[in-house]
């Protein structure tokens, strides 16, 4: 992937009638977009004092690649860890999230290991998404020593529908007795089960940029193959959320799936489980990665960093 190649955005395809062909081809050459020079006016820069680079985490029967971002001349002893994955579903790329990554790592600071999983396709599921998020955790955290973590200060962060599978991470690290200092969920679709068309915010903004509902089926679609219990998979309607990290909540008000995250906060809350909700007025879904169009972007980082700086630092 050659970031510094000039590229022109693709337009979306009709996602009511796309088909596999040409999902596979809007993907390709979106991703492509997300990963050029072109993007970083959109995008962001990555901050200076961070040192950005591929690494492949070599797991039973696959590889993952990630993308790591460190402090430059980072002191002496272990860092804390932030294990991150974007959003996009079907699309999306670990480089998208290069100007909020490269300034964490900078200014926590931290080592944080961006999650480029497996994306939504015919014979992808989410359960095959969301393994590639846990099994990294769980490898980097075991070797943590080789990676230069802190394992006993770990925290997760994603965006989207990287969200969604940060938040399946929490509750994974609960039942398994991984300790988690923080998690933070950026606007996340944390419902695959039929009810996701169900919230309000869908009804209001559904129809705009996006996430559009045409989007959400075919992420569904890909998501919750048939036969699948759509429930195990949507954090929202997990049967117990008590005894989770911390919670940073992060909504964009003219989002689809702004209700996804207001309601997970809110039974957060009622299970015991601390958790913050924020809501940035007038900030479009994926605001966090689009600090060249998005003012909000600035702030949520900030927030973003006191959070984890308290947790991991505190």
């Amino acid at each position: 992937m050659d970031e510094n190649t000039a590229a022109e955005r693709p337009p979306q395809p009709d996602w009511s009638s796309v088909t596999a062909e040409d999902l596979a081809a809007y993907r390709l050459a979106e991703n492509h977009w997300r990963a050029s020079g072109a993007a970083r006016s959109v995008l962001g820069q990555p901050d200076p004092g961070a040192t950005i680079e591929w690494h492949r985490v070599k797991l039973p029967g696959r590889d993952v690649p990630v993308r790591v971002y460190r402090p430059s001349g980072a002191p002496q002893g272990p860092l804390p860890l932030v294990l991150h994955v974007h959003g996009g579903g079907f699309v999306g790329t670990a480089v998208q999230c290069d100007w909020a990554n490269s300034h964490l790592a900078t200014h926590l600071p931290a080592l944080v290991v961006s999650v480029e999983h497996r994306l939504l396709d015919r014979g992808i599921s989410l359960s095959e998404a969301a393994a590639d998020g846990w099994d990294v955790l769980q490898h980097v955290v075991g070797h943590a020593e080789r990676w230069g973590a802190d394992p006993a200060r770990v925290a997760v962060l994603g965006e989207s529908f990287g969200g969604l599978i940060s938040a399946l991470s929490a509750i994974r690290a609960r039942e398994s007795g991984l300790r988690l200092a923080a998690q933070v969920l950026v606007n996340p679709a944390v419902d695959v089960t039929g009810t996701l068309y169900e919230h309000a915010s869908i009804a209001e903004y559904g129809h705009g940029l996006g996430p559009t509902v045409p989007q959400l089926r075919v992420l569904r679609r890909l998501a919750v193959p048939p036969g699948t219990d759509a429930r195990t998979l949507s954090p929202l309607y997990a049967d117990e959320l008590g005894g989770l990290a911390r919670a940073l909540v992060v909504v964009p008000t003219q989002d689809s799936v702004a209700d996804h995250g207001r309601r997970y906060a809110e039974r957060l809350d009622a299970a015991g489980t601390t958790a913050r909700l924020t809501e940035y007025p007038g900030a479009v879904h994926g605001f966090l990665t689009l600090p060249g169009i998005q003012p909000q972007a600035e702030p949520a980082r900030a927030e973003i960093l006191e959070f984890l700086g308290a947790a991991l630092t505190g």
